[in-house]
């Protein structure tokens, strides 16, 4: 779905779009039930804008389990928030995503943080789970746009200038 930049001089190596790929080997080498989080820089050849950029850090998660419904996506996407942003204007709209059915995108205070949706059932059938027993959801989303919104922060360009003035707002916060 993202396209991304291509290098001619090695065209063996790609720049990823996003963490994914870690889900697929997991999925591979362990039985359900099991929850796992990737975290990772991407690069997306998209246009740049205040809230979008080339590259960002990005975490995707996944939980599969017996039962798991989308009214457990959106409770643990809700608890996240919630935990992150305290009281926050949190919105699920409709989406499509290739491996997801249904799909979502997240919004807070109506700036899109996310995707998320219920893994389609052949993801896990080609991943050797049985769909007719498990069932799960995924979700990614933007480190940086996240923190847009925490620190009140209006370009999201301004991460990869390296200005130390803006860098040393965040010295003591971690």
């Amino acid at each position: 779905m993202q396209d991304t930049f291509f290098l001619y001089k090695n065209p063996d190596i790609l720049l990823r779009t996003h963490t994914s790929s870690v889900q697929i080997r997991y999925m591979k080498k362990h039985n359900p039930p099991f929850k796992v989080l990737s975290i990772g820089k991407v690069y997306r050849n998209e246009t740049i804008s205040s809230h979008s950029n080339f590259m960002f850090h990005q975490a995707e998660g996944f939980f599969i389990d017996k039962k798991v419904s989308f009214t457990d996506l959106k409770q643990t996407i809700n608890y996240l928030i919630i935990s992150i942003f305290g009281k926050a204007k949190i919105r699920f709209r409709p989406s499509y995503f290739p491996f997801t059915e249904p799909s979502a995108e997240v919004d807070i205070e109506w700036l899109e943080i996310m995707g998320c949706g219920m893994i389609d059932p052949e993801v896990l059938k080609n991943v050797n789970i049985d769909p007719e027993i498990y069932s799960g959801f995924a979700f990614g989303l933007g480190i940086e746009r996240l923190t847009l919104i925490i620190y009140h922060i209006k370009d999201i360009r301004i991460y990869l200038d390296n200005d130390i003035r803006f860098l040393k707002q965040f010295k003591n916060e971690f």
